[in-house]
């Protein structure tokens, strides 16, 4: 099982597909705990329906499946995004995809603000956001820290904190702001919420105001299950360049 380690941080990576394929970047659902295994829930798991077109990089998030790193009160989104184009350094992807569900929406926005000129396109299933529901993602933040403080006794009660604010103190997408995804020319696709995490709202603002974005509204059950993965292979085989 290969894993990116820098410094006390150890990321947990699975490849498949052509090794000279062009790479795309999987960022799983799952909130705190996103993890590759989460993908196998999705209606239609693209680590399976990608590999045979991509090279595709899924990867577990700091803290959550078997990737791991230090908890201290300055992490936030941008030390995520770090990791993630870290991990695309250490496999040599300069330029590469990315697809994400759920967090992984609000992930694939801040690395097209981190690293513009090296995403290509961008897929975000049901990407979360703020809409009233600022409670429900500290208490799924606050569920996930009860889970690994026994394995962090060094982080005080104010790191923990701090974080929980880092990543959810925020506006719109949390990590990244309507100004902002106005100014967005990379291509999008945008796969509609309709939850609490994940709010319809959210999905269509996302869509409205990037220039180059697409919404595809239903893609989650019955015949629309199949069409919304042609759609999106198709999307990411254009703008795999």
């Amino acid at each position: 099982m290969p894993n990116f380690q820098t410094g006390a941080i150890n990321i947990h990576y699975e490849e498949s597909g052509p090794a000279d394929g062009f790479p795309i970047l999987l960022i799983a659902p799952g909130g705190m705990k996103s993890a590759i295994p989460f993908w196998a829930n999705a209606p239609w798991n693209p680590i399976e329906h990608l590999a045979g077109d991509f090279r595709v990089i899924a990867m577990d998030q700091r803290n959550a499946g078997q990737s791991s790193a230090p908890v201290t009160a300055e992490d936030s989104w941008a030390s995520y995004a770090a990791d993630q184009l870290g991990l695309m350094d250490h496999l040599g992807a300069e330029r590469f995809l990315v697809a994400g569900m759920c967090i992984g929406g609000a992930y694939g926005m801040g690395l097209i603000e981190a690293a513009p000129e090296r995403i290509a396109a961008a897929v975000l299933f049901q990407p979360i956001g703020l809409e009233g529901n600022r409670d429900a993602f500290y208490q799924m933040y606050d569920g996930w820290a009860a889970e690994l403080a026994p394995q962090r006794p060094e982080v005080d009660e104010g790191a923990w904190a701090a974080f929980r604010e880092n990543m959810y103190g925020g506006d719109f997408l949390f990590n990244v702001s309507r100004e902002f995804t106005a100014t967005v020319t990379t291509p999008l696709l945008v796969l509609k919420g309709n939850d609490i995490y994940h709010p319809e709202a959210i999905s269509r603002e996302v869509a409205a105001l990037a220039v180059n974005a697409t919404l595809i509204e239903d893609w989650k059950e019955g015949d629309a299950v199949a069409s919304a993965r042609q759609q999106t292979i198709a999307f990411l085989k254009e703008h795999a360049n």
